[in-house]
């Protein structure tokens, strides 16, 4: 699914990094836990999270993560929007509750918790 499709999906904003929402995301997860993120995640290209801090974008660059949906209307300050633009992160903010906007995501073909090789071996 391409980034541009998940921001009318969810009638979504784009908040930094317009020029990247031609890239393709195949995985997505949502929390507003950063050391779940760091745990449990792995190979997941969305962030979709509440959670408004610097750490919210760390986390995102640390994973290798292209886009962060921030739900229920959150928008980073600008410091983080600078931090997102410096890494090429594409930031999104959209009124959906997270329940809501996994499950538009889930519903249209991006799915969660698969790893690269599940994702080949299944095509």
């Amino acid at each position: 699914m391409k980034i541009s499709t998940m921001k009318e999906l969810l009638n979504a904003k784009v908040l930094c990094c317009e020029e990247g929402i031609g890239r393709h995301v195949y995985s997505a997860c949502g929390s507003d836990m950063m050391s779940d993120v760091l745990a449990y995640v792995k190979d997941q290209a969305v962030l979709m999270t509440g959670l408004v801090n610097a750490q919210v974008i760390r986390t995102a660059e640390m994973m290798d993560m292209i886009c962060i949906v921030f739900v229920r209307s959150k928008e980073p300050t600008p410091e983080m929007i600078e931090l997102a633009r410096e890494s090429g992160i594409v930031l999104l903010s959209t009124s959906k509750r997270m329940y809501e906007a996994c499950g538009i995501l889930y519903t249209n073909g991006l799915v969660g918790n698969h790893t690269k090789n599940e994702r080949i071996a299944s095509l």
